[in-house]
């Protein structure tokens, strides 16, 4: 039986995925795509620590930088961009190595995306203004009476979640939770591989901190400064990567460079907390390295 032709190559930030992948894709030919939602983002270059351009030319890259900060890419794009080039890659027998650390990626392909209908712009504003007039509390009181599992799993603070939530099962008539319940994987079983980077913690969170000293010496202020100037919508998802607010703080005399310089490495390192946290619990059967 021959090996499969997909690897899936998951891990917190900072722990060498895009150094692994390279030296594997040198090695069996592999197309390199990415699995990371951040590195989606030609504004985030230094700040998602995006291969560099020098790496780019020493193996086949795609899907990085391939998406305006303006733009708000979901789980379902990233899968709808993702399943036509993997298809493309088999039909050439070349091997795929999907990088990244983001885990909604690697589920919609081993356990499965819902297809939920697009909800139009009335009914994510009408919950939007929902939340804002009443608040949060009032909110999930709203939404635990259409969509109760959603309500206990998403966390307090997160708006956005909570107002998709009760955007599609009011537009639906079906919550939510039920439709992601209701999946099918993308890639078929036997079709991939799963390889998890796992750094021990205390190497990770230096690992971290060196990241983010190299993303100042690299031009993170710059890229902050671009991103702030276009005067986007804070609760983009590119507006939210680690260090978009840390340094835009800086750069408005909130606060000082030593000060955003911190705050970056403890929401990074917390970052990569959360994310060697979900590995470990939904990628068990997965390789460890």
């Amino acid at each position: 039986m021959s090996e499969p032709l997909i690897t899936l190559l998951a891990g917190p930030t900072a722990s060498g995925k895009s150094r692994r992948a390279l030296q594997m894709a040198q090695r069996t030919g592999a197309v390199i795509i990415n699995a990371d939602s951040q590195q989606l983002y030609a504004d985030l270059r230094v700040l998602s620590a995006r291969p560099s351009t020098e790496d780019e030319a020493l193996a086949e890259h795609r899907l990085y930088g391939v998406a305006d900060a303006a733009e708000a890419w979901s789980v379902g794009r990233w899968s709808r961009a993702v399943m036509p080039l993997l298809a493309e890659l088999a039909a050439q027998g070349k091997p795929a190595l999907l990088v990244g650390g983001t885990g909604l990626y690697f589920t919609a392909l081993t356990t499965g995306l819902a297809d939920i209908p697009d909800v139009p712009v009335e009914a994510r504003d009408a919950a939007a203004a929902a939340f804002d007039t009443g608040g949060e509390a009032a909110f999930r009181r709203r939404l635990a009476g259409v969509d109760a599992a959603a309500e206990a799993r998403i966390e307090v603070g997160d708006r956005q979640r909570l107002t998709r939530a009760w955007a599609v099962a009011r537009h639906t008539g079906r919550a939510l939770s039920d439709w992601t319940a209701d999946t099918t994987p993308l890639l078929a079983p036997g079709t991939w591989t799963g390889l998890v980077i796992e750094p021990e913690r205390e190497t990770l969170y230096a690992n971290c901190d060196l990241r983010v000293a190299q993303m100042v010496e690299a031009g993170a202020l710059d890229e902050v400064r671009a991103l702030v100037a276009r005067g986007l919508d804070p609760a983009l998802p590119a507006m939210k990567a680690v260090g978009v607010r840390e340094f835009a703080a800086h750069l408005a005399g909130e606060t000082t460079l030593g000060a955003a310089v911190e705050a970056t490495r403890q929401a990074t390192r917390n970052y990569a907390k959360r994310q060697l946290t979900w590995f470990r619990n939904q990628t068990p059967g997965w390789r460890r390295v």
